[in-house]
């Protein structure tokens, strides 16, 4: 038996249909109605989910029908070809217009007044979402999956190429559907879907420093300048002396402040020869070398007393 629907006058048969991945049941809920942002009714809690609302006239020929739970529809642009697919809040609008949220009029690129095609679907449970924000400042949230939770509780369904809205914190977050399984279309309610993030729309990768050609040959690591820092007692006390500055030469090499008259005038030396007292008087000179013939003596007079003599020792007697 083929059975019959009345829709504007006009009998259509209803037979088992199937689109997309999803079936059409034998019984079909097909209208046109003239849509309207959430903004017209004091209805605003539909703006931060994906419900629409119906006229009453609706709910009694749904409820005449043999549909699944819950119920799931079809939004079509027939103007622009643009699909998406939504639940049911309430059935309180007039007669001849639905109410939907301003985001979901945005993706079928429909006017105020616009007319959209309204059919009852049944979706597959999804598997998996994927989820891609348009600001990267959605990611500085402290948990964005327990937030984009909380939020998806007031979507029945999703579908690839939507841009739904996540409000949090007195700011509206907007994040595309980039892929589902195992439709474009899926229902998310009483379902265990895993959901994966792709890169914000805005994000960029960082820029790594560009050093040009010539900083790169003029960049030295620094030398190190041994016995530059200043002594401290193990007592905490208050050093007895001023520990003297030292100045690293152009070799590289520390010296003290105090000795830098005496470096420069020993520059002056011969190279190569190591010269010592060149400023002291000659009778300073001589005087020094007396002294040192004097301890040279003295010093080989020692070694040779206490040199090791064999059998120089005494002799004595077992009787006494």
């Amino acid at each position: 038996m083929v059975h019959f629907l009345a829709l504007n006058s006009i009998y259509l048969p209803v037979e088992n249909m199937f689109y997309d991945g999803y079936a059409y049941h034998r019984t079909t809920f097909e209208q046109t109605y003239r849509c309207y942002p959430s903004s017209f009714i004091d209805k605003p809690q539909i703006e931060s989910g994906g419900k629409i609302i119906m006229p009453p006239s609706a709910l009694d020929r749904l409820a005449s029908l043999h549909i699944d739970y819950p119920m799931l529809f079809e939004l079509r642009n027939a103007s622009t070809d643009r699909v998406s697919h939504c639940g049911v809040l309430e059935f309180i609008a007039e007669e001849g217009v639905i109410y939907m949220p301003y985001w979901m009029m945005q993706n079928l690129l429909l006017q105020e007044g616009n007319i959209v095609r309204v059919r009852n679907v049944t979706l597959p449970k999804g598997t998996y979402v994927k989820l891609q924000p348009h600001t990267t400042d959605f990611l500085d949230i402290a948990n964005p999956k327990a937030i984009l939770e909380t939020a998806l509780r007031n979507y029945s369904c999703l579908t690839v190429g939507d841009s739904i809205m996540v409000p949090y914190n007195n700011k509206k977050y907007f994040i595309d559907i980039v892929e589902a399984k195992p439709s474009n279309c899926i229902s998310i309610i009483e379902t265990d879907c895993e959901v994966d993030f792709a890169p914000p729309l805005d994000y960029k990768d960082p820029e790594r420093p560009v050093v040009p050609a010539s900083a790169k040959g003029q960049a030295k690591e620094p030398k190190f300048n041994p016995f530059t820092g200043s002594g401290r007692r193990l007592d905490g006390r208050p050093l007895s002396y001023e520990p003297q500055p030292v100045a690293a030469n152009s070799n590289g090499q520390s010296h003290s402040v105090a000795s830098s008259s005496g470096s420069e005038k020993a520059t002056q030396q011969t190279q190569g020869k190591l010269v010592f007292g060149s400023h002291v008087n000659r009778a300073t000179k001589e005087t020094t070398k007396v002294g040192a013939g004097k301890d040279r003596k003295q010093e080989e007079e020692a070694e040779k007393k206490d040199k090791f003599n064999a059998f120089s020792g005494k002799k004595y007697s077992l009787r006494g």
